[in-house]
């Protein structure tokens, strides 16, 4: 389950940055959770929820955002969200020529007091 070591590096990063900035309290956070990552969005998102007890981020308001890729039909040129990496178009059957987006996980933003 390596959501768990991510959630532990983004309240890492995320305590670093307070202390950095002198920050006592963060308000709220946002991070995008790419659906071609390889990181499950609920997954990750449970595991911050367990342990973020005890640390700057107890009560912050955590938005994980999930981004979808987008697939260009190889024959027909349609665009269509993709869940997964090998997911044909929906009205051919083809597969991808390009794929754009969904590949993203990074912090966002921080809001602070």
């Amino acid at each position: 389950m390596h959501e768990l070591s991510l959630a532990m590096e983004v309240i890492e990063l995320a305590e670093k940055e307070a202390e950095k900035n002198r920050v006592s309290v963060i308000l709220e956070m946002e991070i995008e959770v790419g659906d071609l990552s390889g990181v499950e969005a609920e997954t990750f998102r449970s595991a911050l929820e367990m342990i973020v007890r005890d640390t700057i981020l107890e009560n912050t308001l955590i938005n994980v955002v999930r981004t979808p890729a987008l697939g260009t039909c190889s024959n027909c040129n349609n665009e269509y969200e993709m869940r997964e990496r090998l997911a044909a178009c929906p009205l051919c059957r083809a597969y991808p020529s390009a794929i754009r987006g969904g590949q993203d996980f990074r912090l966002v933003s921080i809001l602070a007091e």
